[in-house]
């Protein structure tokens, strides 16, 4: 052990060779504990909303006007103060917009780079020069170092800055410069982004969000259902990718999978309009949309009946073929007399309003036609063969995970299953019982096994793990006794279409259930700490609250899918968590992009404050603070060494 000490000191001795290089470091980090602690940003349930998400992140739910506010209070007009909100959110498309109407674009650069500097300033506050130094654009980094740590008292440098903008604008530089210090803006107002799960189905822009995402200076992902049936569907499930294929076609978004991925799906398409050329689809109509009819529409109704089929088939092949999952009251087409066109369910017959099923032999159900099996071993190929999809997946491999805890938070996207009594629920995952943590663990190991597994056997599990997370039970992302997606399709009856929801959605005002949930994931009740997480869509139009248990749980899913807008009444929840405090913001649907440019109409939102702290919040209270403890310990430790000789120092 003591050799091991040795040896660590010695290592660290590399990093601090002298006693003034760990006496500077320690200094360092000492400050950096007294900084305010970072702006952390949570969404969820973005479900394809590429502009509404984009708009939000740009603003930061609010912080970009909170700052312009801060700095410019009654010295500015509402009118100007949209104007330079629009101005920060959409540089380029704004300075198009201005340059057709304004006379002086001198003056108009001259004044707007004076406004986007303080507001930088204000923006940069809370942080070290080194971590703002490193936020900076490359392109114009000396420049705006200079200009936002600009003291005000300081007259003697005044032309001197002066002079700065000046050449900025007589160069020509004016516009590149304002569209860098504005994505600066952005950059500081949000230190680290959550997002609690969906980002995928719906909206018509995952791909665009993933692409921002990857870009993102700090952000980590919890996985949704709707997230690790596309990660399923990327590792080659054949289940997982007839659902991400459904649920496009269901939605009117197929050109996500062939232009935003470029993959081919004419061959389903020729194969579904051939043998469903004279079937009107009426029960696969697109939902949440208005649009005509149309040869186009016609296909999709077309491909979303097949895949459908498609899908009933091969999930009643992994049904049979993973026993353990026990969800044989889930494979259906055996249960359906195709003579009469009705079906049996818990003993009770219903008809079908559709039977038309020229693909299904009714002595085997679950097989795949020759044809259907060409198509999915062609898919199958082109998911694992997509190189923008496997990027994609591979970023949500690193940056994700089924929960987090963050700062005393917990994050998840579903719900821990309970059962009625409210105690963790046990779970069989391949012969062993979890529950708690403890499932949410291997859960999440089989799904990176389904894409790193050495072992055939352990890669196809995890494969097939990803569909159970997707649809299961008893899986954390869903929490519900069944997925009626076939009810749904071809009963009348309301009541088979009913998924109950797990107890934890009825216990979450049950103090003593979420604290034993904070408990089994490490965090102490006592303490300010909280749930977020998603899923379920809270709507606020018939007075549902987001915040529960007091305040202990946020379930801040209010619907940014366009879809759900109807049913939630707001356009989605999201949370901010800054040094005063946490913050939930409730936004109204958003217009468009180019509303929020050429109307400067930003997306209206209103702010609860959930809890409030007495005293300021900083880095020392936060993760990071804690870890700077530790590296503060060690230096400590090494300094103490050099000053008794146990190590020396390296000149």
């Amino acid at each position: 052990m003591k050799n091991m000490e040795n040896r660590y000191l010695d290592r660290l001795s590399d990093l601090y060779p002298t006693i003034a290089a760990a006496s500077t470091e320690i200094i360092n980090l000492q400050a950096i504990l007294n900084l305010p602690k970072g702006t952390e940003h949570f969404l969820t349930d973005v479900h394809g909303e590429d502009e509404a998400f984009s708009h939000v992140l740009r603003n930061g739910s609010g912080a970009v006007r909170s700052k312009i506010e801060d700095v410019f209070g009654n010295t500015m007009s509402v009118k100007d103060k949209k104007a330079l909100a629009t101005l920060i959110y959409y540089p380029k498309a704004k300075m198009e917009q201005v340059k057709r109407t304004e006379s002086n674009m001198d003056d108009w650069y001259r004044v707007n780079l004076y406004r986007l500097i303080e507001v930088s300033k204000r923006a940069a506050s809370k942080y070290t020069r080194s971590k703002v130094r490193k936020s900076l654009p490359k392109d114009f980094s000396y420049v705006i170092e200079e200009l936002i740590t600009e003291k005000a008292e300081v007259s003697d440098k005044e032309s001197y800055y002066n002079e700065i903008i000046s050449t900025i604008i007589r160069i020509g530089r004016a516009e590149e410069f304002i569209a860098a210090i504005s994505e600066l803006i952005q950059r500081l107002v949000v230190d680290h982004l959550h997002i609690v799960g969906d980002i995928y189905d719906r909206g018509p822009g995952p791909h665009l969000i993933m692409d921002k995402l990857l870009k993102y200076h700090s952000v980590d992902i919890q996985w949704g259902n709707h997230d690790v049936v596309w990660m399923g569907a990327a590792a080659g499930q054949l289940g997982c990718i007839a659902n991400v294929i459904r649920i496009c076609a269901r939605y009117g978004n197929l050109d996500i999978i062939e232009d935003g991925y470029g993959i081919n799906l004419l061959p389903l398409a020729t194969f579904a309009m051939r043998m469903y050329k004279d079937d009107p689809c009426t029960c696969f109509k697109l939902k949440g949309t208005d649009r005509p009819e149309s040869d186009e529409m016609q296909m999709n109704l077309r491909i979303h009946k097949a895949i459908s089929i498609i899908q009933f088939k091969v999930e009643g092949q992994i049904i049979e073929r993973q026993k353990g999952f026990h969800l044989e009251n889930r494979a259906l087409l055996h249960k359906i007399d195709y003579q009469k066109g009705t079906i049996n369910l818990e003993g009770k017959e219903y008809k079908l309003l559709d039977t038309n099923f020229p693909t299904i032999d009714p002595k085997n159900p679950y097989k795949l036609t020759s044809e259907e099996d060409e198509i999915m071993d062609r898919l199958v190929h082109a998911f694992v063969g997509c190189e923008k999809l496997q990027e994609h997946m591979r970023f949500l491999l690193a940056k994700g995970g089924l929960y987090k805890v963050y700062n005393n938070n917990l994050l998840y996207h579903g719900c821990v299953p309970l059962d009625a009594k409210g105690n963790l629920k046990e779970v069989e995952i391949f012969g062993k019982k979890y529950r708690g943590k403890a499932l949410y663990d291997v859960l999440e190991s089989y799904v990176r096994k389904g894409f790193f597994a050495l072992d055939p056997k352990e890669r196809e599990d995890g494969k097939d793990t990803m569909w159970y997370i997707w649809l299961h039970p008893d899986s954390p992302l869903f929490g519900k006794n069944k997925m009626a997606t076939f009810e749904r399709y071809f009963l009348a009856e309301k009541e088979t279409h009913v998924e109950k929801k797990n107890p934890y959605y009825t216990l979450l005002e049950n103090e003593t259930v979420v604290d034993n949930i904070m408990i089994e994931f490490g965090l102490d009740p006592k303490e300010d700490t909280h749930i977020v997480n998603g899923h379920v869509p809270v709507k606020r139009k018939d007075g549902e609250s987001p915040i529960k248990c007091n305040g202990k749980v946020m379930v801040i899913d209010g619907g940014f899918s366009r879809a759900y807008q109807k049913e939630t009444g707001i356009a989605g929840y999201t949370l901010v968590y800054n040094s005063y405090g946490l913050l939930l913001v409730a936004h109204e649907p958003f217009e468009s992009t180019e509303a929020a440019i050429k109307k400067e109409n930003d997306i209206h939102s209103e702010t609860v404050v959930v809890t409030r702290v007495n005293e300021r919040r900083l880095v020392g209270d936060t993760d990071a603070g804690r870890k700077l403890k530790e590296q503060i310990k060690d230096l400590e430790w090494l300094l103490a060494s050099y000053r008794n000789g146990q190590i020396i120092e390296k000149l």
